[in-house]
């Protein structure tokens, strides 16, 4: 007898307009694995993480108390007319894991929290419970009198409570000095510019009082130790300069307090690039890097401390941890195995526990979370998953593939929001959204099965079987950029020439050293641009009009036009709305509860005066100049009334990048990883001749978007610039002109180079695991 209750199999979303969502009406249904794809921009996010997940976690978040609702994140309803069907939502998405010093992968996997009650049980000799082995709790020793709820007194003496945190560097495993050669020019007197600090010329007033306690005209380096001490590290004190009475500090307690104690963002460009050029980290020498104390350190168990396994790779650790065979701890060392084991699986077994967790990747970090999910014994819960293949090689996408699969077949509902053909083909029903991004998106364009997407007449059914060719000719480079001994990470001492004026890939598996070769070993060198997916650091007024420039032609030409200042078409200046002081929005602070964020009545979220919006140029006023797409503003700005070809340059930088669908006033905490470095890599294509990095600039493209990184790329080699693209994307490794591939696995099965040449090469050969991938992917 069927029951009312089984008939709730689909999560039913009517009318839904969250973003550029135009009344999506969408059925997706449970207990199925279900992947969301389109174009960048057209709406996927918007209706799996800005509808079905934000409603549900509202919903959830609704049901705890008033009190704990406070410490929350203020979740509003989304703009949707019917939600029906759904489940608690789990997000695993690619927001970078808290950089908190002291957070590793095996805090944040709970890795290190069973380690310690390992080594507090067997660990010999025996020093205390599981806290005498954590770096985040320090040794104290405390005194005082304590009463019972009886009213008794308690004398306590020099209790002493165990930690495991290194006192040398409170549990960092690194700390921080000054590079004395970026500082001081040890050749040269003061006369003659021996202070290499920003600022600090020899005839300049504050390099006055260092020749009034030293010798000026003597080579630092000649000083003797009395005199060099006064210069570099003295203690405040007064000293008459030129009759006049002033405090005199040694050199380097100066510049750490006007300089290297202030957040280098805040700093004039000149003196944060000395900053980061002149601050050093190295591993602290008192714990050797392992954060931990002493004493955490002696208590071993089959002759390895706690430090020791921590800073092996993962699948070393469960190799380890196999030889412990003791019954009073074999459900600790069960647990620990299945989370070492779950870890390999997912492809992470490379990492070290001792990794920090602000170094992980997004697509790393985004498997770290997977993690506690595998195990879970929830079921019938909707797990949501943010392009979990980023990142990942080929040979990587099948065991992904599998580990969702094993999600679904628990009875769970998987959302994936996803570019890659090799997911998309697993997928049990899958939703197109389009047909274009931004305005021209926003509607649900196909709905069925892979099978029936290959056929269909969509942006992505017709791109699925897309494949790029090998090329027939490769450039020629024009020089080498040497790279000798690189060994940092996973590297063993690796040597290679990377060609000049030529697209170059590097690839290889996840772990094998990509990052660490080229990042470690060309990042910082002179005339080398690196742009990565780093955050973009600004407030929530920032957007790609503020951070590109854009903006401050875009206001001068409406001064001029309007004949007003440029001041009155900027929200954080003279234009802004004086209700909300150009935010748009008015915070309210609730005490206990939520701070709830609306829109502002005076100005309508429009941030401007009222008087500013009836100044207009070219028809517009600026803040419907703001709420243009890229592409759009590009055609505002580039003939009529409003041409402006400075703005124009920049716009046509991001409509190259692949943008045009971005708004130019969309605050830039709202881009995703692969749109902030498409921003970045706009921002430094006006620069002649260069040395580009870019760190899988695929991430986030559809697969019709990749032909026009093809052609951006060749572009920017074609103008002289040499490019080298962390990627793999076979597409991209098909159209290089020079190919290095690192392996053949991963952690410390890799870090050597296994293949360079040209693409055509490396698949002839088939002897790498890329080359085998990469000659599958070119056959068709």
């Amino acid at each position: 007898m069927d029951q009312p209750a089984d008939s709730h199999d689909v999560i039913r979303v009517q009318g839904a307009r969250v973003n550029n969502l135009r009344d999506v009406t969408v059925e997706i249904p449970k207990r199925r694995l279900t992947v969301f794809t389109g174009v960048s921009g057209s709406g996927k996010s918007s209706l799996v993480f800005g509808t079905v997940a934000a409603e549900s976690r509202r919903l959830i978040d609704e049901t705890y108390s008033t009190f704990v609702q406070g410490f929350m994140p203020n979740l509003p309803r989304p703009d949707v007319d019917v939600l029906e069907g759904l489940t608690t939502a789990i997000l695993v998405d690619q927001e970078r894991i808290g950089a908190n010093p002291r957070s590793t992968l095996g805090t944040v996997t709970d890795a290190n929290a069973m380690l310690r009650s390992l080594f507090s049980r067997l660990g010999e000799p025996y020093i205390g419970g599981p806290t005498a082995f954590s770096f985040n709790i320090p040794t104290t020793k405390v005194g005082g009198v304590s009463i019972t709820e009886s009213g008794q007194k308690n004398v306590i003496r020099n209790q002493v409570y165990l930690g495991g945190m290194c006192p040398a560097c409170e549990g960092r495993g690194t700390v921080s000095d000054l590079d004395l050669s970026a500082i001081i020019d040890e050749s040269k007197s003061l006369e003659e510019g021996a202070i290499l600090v920003p600022g600090y010329t020899a005839d300049g007033w504050l390099v006055a009082a260092f020749k009034a306690v030293v010798p000026s005209d003597v080579p630092v380096g000649k000083l003797t130790d009395e005199q060099r001490q006064d210069l570099l590290h003295s203690e405040p004190r007064k000293v008459k300069v030129d009759k006049i009475n002033m405090t005199y500090e040694g050199l380097i307690p100066k510049i750490r307090k006007s300089m290297f104690s202030k957040d280098p963002d805040s700093l004039q460009p000149h003196i944060k690039a000395f900053v980061e050029r002149a601050a050093v980290f190295g591993e602290c020498p008192t714990c050797d890097g392992t954060r931990l104390n002493e004493s955490a350190r002696t208590s071993k168990i089959k002759g390895k401390d706690i430090g020791d396994i921590c800073r092996l790779q993962v699948t070393d650790v469960a190799d380890w941890v196999r030889t412990i065979d003791d019954p009073r701890v074999a459900p600790l060392v069960g647990a620990l195995l299945h989370l070492l084991d779950a870890l390999t699986e997912i492809g992470l077994g490379y990492l070290s526990l001792d990794r920090p967790s602000g170094t992980l990747s997004g697509g790393e970090a985004q498997r770290t979370k997977m993690v506690r999910h595998l195990g879970s014994a929830l079921t019938d819960v909707t797990y949501v998953f943010d392009e979990p293949t980023i990142g990942l090689h080929p040979h990587d996408i099948e065991r992904m593939n599998k580990l969702l699969l094993e999600l679904r077949d628990k009875g769970n509902t998987v959302l994936v929001v996803e570019h890659k053909p090799e997911t998309i083909s697993i997928a049990d029903h899958v939703v197109d959204m389009g047909p274009g991004a931004g305005t021209g998106g926003g509607e649900v364009v196909f709905e069925g099965t892979y099978a029936a997407l290959c056929g269909a007449d969509t942006h992505t059914g017709r791109h699925l079987g897309y494949r790029a060719a090998l090329k027939s000719s490769v450039r020629e480079s024009t020089g080498v950029l040497e790279i000798r001994g690189a060994s940092s990470h996973n590297l063993q001492d690796v040597d290679v020439d990377i060609p000049l004026g030529v697209l170059t890939v590097v690839t290889g598996v996840a772990g094998s050293g990509k990052s660490s070769l080229i990042h470690g070993s060309l990042a910082g060198r002179e005339g080398v641009i690196t742009v990565d997916q780093a955050p973009i650091k600004g407030s929530r007024r920032s957007n790609p009009a503020t951070y590109t420039g854009l903006l401050e032609p875009i206001r001068k030409a409406f001064a001029k036009a309007c004949g007003v200042k440029p001041a009155l078409f900027s929200a954080n200046s003279e234009g802004a709305c004086p209700t909300c002081n150009g935010a748009g929005v008015i915070i309210t602070e609730l005490g206990f509860m939520d701070t709830v964020s609306t829109p502002c009545e005076d100005c309508g979220g429009k941030r401007f005066q009222a008087s500013v919006l009836e100044l207009r140029m070219g028809g517009l006023n600026i803040a419907e100049v703001l709420d243009l797409p890229v592409t759009e503003a590009l055609a505002f700005f580039s003939a009529g009334e409003a041409k402006t070809p400075a703005a124009a340059q920049v716009l046509a930088r991001l409509e190259d990048v692949g943008l045009g669908y971005l708004r130019l006033g969309q605050p830039l905490n709202t881009l995703s990883g692969g749109e902030r470095q498409r921003v970045k890599l706009a921002m430094n294509m006006k620069d002649a001749g260069g040395i580009y990095i870019l760190d899988e600039p695929t991430t986030g493209l559809h697969l019709a978007d990749v032909d026009n990184l093809l052609r951006l790329l060749d572009r920017l080699v074609d103008a002289g610039k040499t490019v080298i693209v962390i990627e793999h994307h076979q597409a991209v490794m098909a159209h290089a002109d020079w190919i290095v591939d690192l392996g053949p696995g991963a952690g410390h099965d890799g870090g050597r180079i296994v293949f360079e040449g040209t693409p055509s090469d490396l698949v002839a050969a088939r002897s790498t695991v890329t080359g085998e991938h990469l000659a599958d992917y070119v056959a068709g």
